[in-house]
């Protein structure tokens, strides 16, 4: 008996390092050590710093990865986990330096997760950070064949003095809502929790909106996360007077937009003050979902929210809108204790 009769096949595994070899090259930048294939990846801090602060973020997928499977789509699920990462730090005002993943399988297919590394590859790339490495763990009877797990890990600088922690916040200041790319990658069990429901097939066409109609349901919630990475730092570095910054993920708009204020601040959202998005509209009426449990479980059409000074509003929402994005004033700072309120 050998390592492969009990399920891990060492040759497929470097046959699927060789596979990934041209899309970690692709992601190298400034800092970076070595090469691929070392027991550690090695990144050295950037020179301009008088007080560099490293700010770490790990994240998944969640049950997006269950579409990616059933639909057999496995190029843009490494976006998201890429996003879900650097999109985190950047709240900090921290600009991404390097990103590691790990992957864990049943079954080493190297095909199939070679399309994966592609998708954190193209990720990074968006993000402005290196792949550094990562790790593969082959796991049979832990996984059932076909199915694989993925983890991201992100480290990004900033300089101490220029971080966003919540007490640049101010009373009156203005919140400006950057538009998500859909569904993102949180809330994926209601989701899927609908669909079969419904009886419906990930091959299904059906018509949500003008922009999915000849879309499958898979295409259509597998799209990948928004990285918005590169407009918010050079917007950071820009006269824009940035005061905050929140990623609505899990727990949506009432989880994650009190996290970036300061003692005694609450939000107020004003509640019709953007379109919310046809795709959400229709998982809430497929699944007869109240509306506040929508708020807490989706963006809701908001992936990124930016606060600013009120003096700034208008020239930070043009400033977005020239770099693609639908931006809105959603709402304003008050006083309370980092809640939500809705108006």
């Amino acid at each position: 008996m050998d390592y492969r009769q009990a399920g891990v096949d060492i040759e497929a595994g470097r046959t699927f390092v060789e596979k990934i070899r041209d899309s970690v090259a692709r992601t190298h930048r400034a800092g970076v050590l070595g090469d691929l294939g070392g027991f550690g990846g090695c990144f050295e801090i950037p020179a301009g710093y008088r007080q560099p602060v490293l700010v770490s973020g790990t994240d998944g997928v969640g049950t997006k990865l269950k579409i990616a499977q059933s639909a057999n789509k496995h190029d843009t699920i490494g976006i998201d986990l890429v996003a879900m990462c650097v999109n985190d730090v950047l709240t900090s005002g921290a600009e991404p330096l390097f990103f590691l993943d790990y992957l864990a399988t049943g079954k080493l297919e190297p095909d199939q997760l070679a399309e994966v590394v592609k998708g954190i590859a193209d990720g990074c790339q968006m993000a402005g950070c290196a792949l550094l490495g990562g790790e593969t763990a082959e796991m049979p009877g832990f996984y059932g064949v076909g199915e694989y797990d993925a983890a991201g890990f992100c480290v990004a600088i900033a300089e101490k003095s220029e971080m966003l922690n919540g007490t640049q916040v101010n009373i009156g200041d203005a919140v400006i809502g950057l538009a998500s790319s859909g569904i993102h990658s949180n809330g994926y069990s209601l989701v899927r929790k609908i669909i079969e429901t419904k009886g419906y097939n990930w091959s299904d066409k059906l018509s949500i909106s003008a922009e999915t109609e000849d879309l499958t349901l898979a295409e259509v919630f597998l799209t990948p996360t928004q990285i918005y990475v590169k407009p918010i730092l050079a917007a950071l570095k820009s006269d824009l007077d940035i005061h905050g910054l929140a990623h609505i993920t899990g727990g949506g708009l009432p989880e994650n937009l009190p996290r970036c204020l300061g003692d005694g601040q609450a939000v107020k959202i004003f509640r019709n003050s953007w379109q919310i998005p046809a795709l959400f509209q229709w998982l809430q009426s497929q699944g007869e979902v109240p509306e506040l449990d929508m708020f807490n479980t989706f963006n809701m059409g908001i992936g990124m929210a930016v606060v600013v000074a009120p003096s700034k509003v208008d020239q930070a929402i043009a400033y977005f809108e020239a770099q693609g994005f639908i931006a809105n004033r959603i709402g304003e700072v008050m006083v309370g204790e980092r809640s939500l309120i809705f108006s």
